[in-house]
């Protein structure tokens, strides 16, 4: 996981996401209800989260590749504004998760010992 958050974070303009290498194959269901498939399959939080990384990466890969499409003439406008609008929903759940274990993780550096 670690190593695909740093492919994702390496990546210049002209490299693109396409670069990026996704090793874990994502299942729709950890994306939807990520708790609870990972408890019926027995999954470990670092895959659920690697997982849902991936997720993430691949839809915005589609967005890119569509907005590429919609350049070209390829697809409608209507395909490519809900790319877009899914890529952006999937970032801004990336920045709340982020956001949400930076500050656990600061308020355990806070706990006395």
């Amino acid at each position: 996981m670690i190593s695909s958050v740093q492919n994702v974070s390496n990546l210049s303009m002209t490299r693109a996401l396409g670069a990026v290498d996704t090793e874990n194959s994502a299942s729709s269901s950890a994306a939807t209800m990520p708790g609870a498939a990972g408890a019926a399959n027995g999954m470990s939080f670092a895959s659920v989260m690697g997982n849902m990384a991936s997720d993430a990466v691949n839809s915005l890969k589609g967005a890119e590749s569509m907005s590429f499409a919609g350049i070209k003439g390829t697809a409608t406008t209507r395909e490519v504004v809900d790319s877009m609008l899914q890529a952006e929903q999937t970032l801004q759940t990336a920045i709340a998760i982020r956001d949400k274990v930076v500050s656990a993780f600061l308020e355990v550096t806070k706990m006395q010992m």
